[in-house]
């Protein structure tokens, strides 16, 4: 088991990664307090080992899967059950489950009674990779992402690889999506991405990935815990990623890998990466692309698609759009473009590039 620390200046959070780490953690960490579970239906359906051994006696909240359940009707109903169970400010909330949960379960527990300790137990690789890190939680609204949330550190947060033998080839392929993103901002992952892109189904390297994307995570949570600054280079590939999100329905993780494309394209044509470097990465990106394929939307529209950037929370001005692309290797930078410059430039990265 290894064990990261991630001191952000509003709380320290610990991060365990083994297949050990629940065994090891979850008993000294369920006893004392009142507790309280949340996960969502696939989940529970799949591991009932899991809450029999652990949470025997504690009130599970189940949520029903999917994206369009991170609203907030769900987070009234989380919140109700934790008050009629009677939970204190001494309690705790588990949040066991993919990026849904952990992001809706987060923000219950930043709310009820101004902040109670959560302990994340993420289960898909993304999770795993990106979202339980950090502290962003938030639940979806007026059908943008994430537009109401709150910046909440969780006490712990366990990650189990072994939990990603039970997940699909789209789900892997949506966390190698995160994956990408790191290998755009840091050298070390760009490297083992590029010179083992066959090994992305291989749960050893996978878990290596696992840490080191954490690591990088984590240091750049405590320069900027409120994403004022270095934060906002973790949104490569999203601005864009949202839209196709929102607009073709893709996973989060998949989404992210268009929206890398379609971003690295125009940050080339427009000088904001260096070509040789961004022609690189754009290779990554579409050997992603490839894993458990899909049909390849059809962007030939993706100038409406752009609209719903326009909403995206980094942007300042309706007129323009903010992107955060790769620049070179281990360097980002800000891509702030006019709306319809945006717009015509993913039409023809969408046109030259897929």
């Amino acid at each position: 088991m290894q064990e990261i620390t991630l001191n952000a200046p509003s709380a320290a959070a610990k991060i365990f990664v083994g297949d050990d780490a629940l065994e090891k953690r979850l008993p000294a960490l369920t006893t004392g307090q009142k507790n309280f579970v949340l996960t969502d239906s696939n989940v529970y359906e799949l591991y009932p080992d899991l809450f029999k051994k652990y949470f025997d006696g504690t009130e599970i909240f189940v949520l029903p899967a999917g994206e369009e359940n991170k609203s907030f009707p769900s987070l009234y109903a989380i919140l109700s059950k934790m008050a009629e169970t009677g939970l204190l400010r001494t309690s705790r909330l588990f949040a066991v489950g993919g990026g849904v949960i952990g992001d809706i379960g987060g923000l219950a527990a930043a709310l009820y009674m101004r902040g109670i300790s959560c302990v994340q137990i993420p289960t898909t690789l993304l999770a795993q990779v990106d979202s339980s890190v950090g502290g962003k939680t938030a639940v979806d609204l007026g059908g943008v992402k994430n537009i109401v949330g709150a910046f909440y550190q969780p006490r712990e947060v366990l990650v189990a690889p072994s939990f990603l033998k039970t997940l699909p080839a789209r789900e892997i392929k949506c966390g190698v999506g995160e994956i990408v993103k790191y290998a755009a901002l840091n050298g070390e992952i760009f490297e083992l991405l590029e010179n083992n892109g066959d090994k992305l189904d291989d749960l050893a390297f996978l878990t290596d990935l696992i840490v080191a994307c954490i690591e990088h995570k984590a240091r750049v949570v405590e320069a900027d815990e409120k994403e004022t600054g270095e934060r906002r280079s973790l949104n490569v590939g999203h601005t864009t990623g949202h839209a196709v999100e929102l607009a073709y329905g893709f996973s989060h993780g998949e989404s992210v890998l268009y929206g890398m494309l379609l971003e690295t394209a125009t940050a080339i044509e427009k000088g904001a990466c260096e070509r040789e470097y961004g022609e690189r990465l754009l290779s990554i990106v579409k050997r992603a692309l490839e894993l458990a394929p899909v049909s390849t939307p059809d962007f030939s529209e993706i100038a409406d698609c752009a609209k719903l950037a326009k909403s995206d929370k980094k942007n300042t001005d309706e007129n323009t759009v903010k992107t955060a692309v790769a620049k070179r290797k281990n360097e980002w930078t800000i891509m702030a473009l006019p709306f319809e410059e945006y717009a015509e430039a993913l039409q023809k990265a969408a046109r030259e590039r897929m």
